[in-house]
């Protein structure tokens, strides 16, 4: 049975709050007891950074480890989905469902190139220089309309090494073009894309699995085991520093270890 775009709308809010940590979520009604002010982060993505379950571990998407970057003042909302590029998020009204429940104040991390470039897939492609940055701008209007402030991530980096041995970007023109599209609308950029590609770089084709959902059963280069998660993750709240869209107060760890015992896998929701 397929859902309409109003009973899609609630699915996915309800979902989000369902994996929401329990640390945020009490952090959320202290402050509110105390009268301080609260904020949510929403990742609106694709599989890199999307909440994944008991039936997908131990892949782990860098969402998952944010909370653990964050300050008690933030809460993390993932509304990032495995398979969606910008096109296909929005007319899947997954964008409406952040728009729903968005609060003034509240942040709108934007990740997507992924699946954009599929261009034998007609419900995800979109071109880099076009259709690309009129969807990603749909975001920025919808986040700025509510109140909130939209944040562009560039795609993370595959693991992908050349003949000499060193780390080569897959992402084509998309991250450029979002990057361009910063500079015009005056959106923050976390460069994860560059960032990515230098860890990969450094650690070498064969260190590098450890950080990708590298498995007897499955050899991944896409998707993060929780090292790599947390990892990403950390790539992202430095980058929410260095961009001035998060205040050192409001972020904790950054050089941290993080053990990945931290990392949990919550059932399958039920339909």
């Amino acid at each position: 049975m397929s859902l309409t775009r109003r009973q899609l709308v609630a699915a996915t809010v309800l979902a989000a709050a369902t994996v929401a940590t329990g640390a945020g979520a009490a952090s959320a009604a202290s402050g509110a007891a105390k009268g301080r002010r609260h904020r949510t982060l929403y990742i609106a993505g694709d599989s890199t950074a999307a909440q994944k379950y008991t039936d997908a571990a131990p892949e782990t998407g860098w969402g998952m480890a944010l909370p653990f970057f964050l300050g008690r003042g933030l809460t993390v909302a993932n509304h990032a989905t495995n398979g969606r590029s910008s096109k296909s998020f929005f007319d899947e009204g997954r964008l409406d469902a952040i728009l729903e429940a968005i609060a003034p104040g509240d942040l709108l991390l934007i990740q997507f190139g992924h699946n954009d470039s599929k261009a034998a897939d007609p419900v995800r492609y979109t071109e880099p220089w076009s259709t690309y940055q009129d969807y990603l701008r749909r975001y920025v209007d919808g986040a700025r309309a509510a109140g909130a402030r939209p944040v562009f991530a560039t795609s993370v980096e595959r693991r992908k090494f050349d003949a000499a041995g060193h780390a080569a970007p897959s992402h084509g023109e998309y991250p450029a073009a979002m990057t361009a599209l910063a500079t015009e609308q005056r959106v923050p950029l976390l460069d994860i894309q560059a960032l990515s590609i230098e860890l990969w770089d450094k650690l070498g084709a064969e260190p590098a699995k450890a950080y990708f959902n590298w498995t007897p059963e499955k050899q991944d280069n896409t998707h993060f085991s929780p090292l790599g998660a947390v990892e990403v993750a950390r790539m992202v709240a430095g980058e929410l520093l260095r961009t001035r869209v998060l205040a050192a107060r409001e972020l904790r760890r950054l050089d941290d270890e993080i053990p990945t015992s931290w990392i949990t896998w919550p059932t399958v929701p039920a339909n």
